[in-house]
């Protein structure tokens, strides 16, 4: 091999990769534009067969040593700059497409959520005029816990908190997932579980409201639930959105409704987990707090909901599109 005539042939490919690595270094891979990005990768692959080239036949250890640095520094960029920009796609995702997500599926998220008022509404008005319609949806041990003690079953979570918090956040992202999940049953799952667990609700207000506790009932609920019931809703209306994928796919195949509301229904879903988690760690910690106020925990319930509004109603930036991966064609 001519030493000379290969390095010369080989120096600008050399050249060309560290002016990109400089580029990159300076102002972030993501400065760079595809075809620039994609002739990095290529450079990489060919300066490290030149570098294996070169060990191989002994051209001396400052070329080895050079071509040693060239290929580290652009593997550093390629592979962790990818993880930085996937970081920065979910730090973007936070920020915009979630709040781009909700604005978009603001229709199915209000149907899932009168779904459930509508449940809340007929567990009250049974519960109210039917004392018996209690037993039939509220667990025996907490009605007679209310009705014969007068006490409320918060009192459970203390001592235990961080068990407590683990459990209930495992507990509402199950839920979650099942209650996205029963679209694919038509939508009757879906409906069912908020339609019942609104029954629940609307039953057990009329239970603690007969028995004086509605004021420390809601102090409860209200810090957690601020985040907890929009997250159900939210879950219910991408369970709604799979079962519109497959009852009304429209102009479009089935197949390709279902994946096009199937991706809007996931995006829903990679914002709910993490208000979950949040809404799990207030009901463990903060929610039970005896030493907490009732008025204190409303404010606080207040605030909250005022800043998931707040939050779910910022205007996504042009980059921020949702559901723009898969069109049905």
């Amino acid at each position: 091999m001519n030493i000379k005539r290969w390095i010369e042939r080989r120096e600008g490919s050399w050249r060309k990769l560290e002016q990109l690595l400089q580029r990159a270094e300076k102002k972030g891979l993501g400065r760079l534009s595809t075809p620039e990005v994609k002739e990095l990768a290529s450079l990489y692959r060919s300066v490290s067969a030149d570098l294996a080239r070169a060990r191989t036949a002994k051209l001396g250890q400052t070329l080895v040593q050079d071509l040693q640095s060239l290929t580290t520094r652009a593997y550093s960029q390629i592979y962790q700059g990818a993880r930085r920009q996937e970081w920065q796609g979910v730090w973007r995702f936070c920020l915009w497409g979630f709040p781009a997500a909700i604005q978009a599926n603001g229709g199915y998220i209000a149907l899932a959520t009168a779904i459930f008022l509508g449940g809340g509404l007929v567990g009250w008005w049974f519960a109210w005029q039917d004392p018996s319609f209690l037993r039939l949806v509220v667990p025996l041990g907490l009605i007679d816990l209310v009705q014969e003690e007068g006490e409320l079953w918060m009192g459970s979570i203390l001592g235990v908190e961080p068990m407590a918090s683990s459990n209930i956040m495992i507990n509402n992202i199950g839920v979650s997932f099942k209650t996205m999940a029963g679209g694919m049953t038509l939508g009757l799952l879906t409906v069912y579980i908020l339609f019942f667990n609104g029954l629940l609700i609307g039953a057990i207000a009329t239970l603690v409201g007969q028995n004086n506790l509605a004021l420390p009932f809601w102090a409860f609920v209200c810090p957690h639930g601020a985040l907890e019931l929009p997250a159900i809703f939210m879950a219910g209306g991408a369970g709604l959105l799979l079962a519109r994928g497959l009852l009304l796919p429209g102009r479009y195949g089935r197949r390709d409704a279902l994946k096009y509301y199937g991706l809007r229904a996931v995006q829903l879903m990679y914002g709910i987990v993490p208000l979950l988690v949040i809404a799990g760690t207030i009901e463990g910690f903060l929610s039970p707090n005896p030493g907490i106020p009732d008025i204190l925990k409303y404010l606080m319930g207040a605030a909250i909901f005022g800043g998931l509004v707040a939050y779910c109603s910022r205007q996504p930036q042009q980059t921020a599109t949702v559901d723009s991966d898969y069109r049905p064609q």
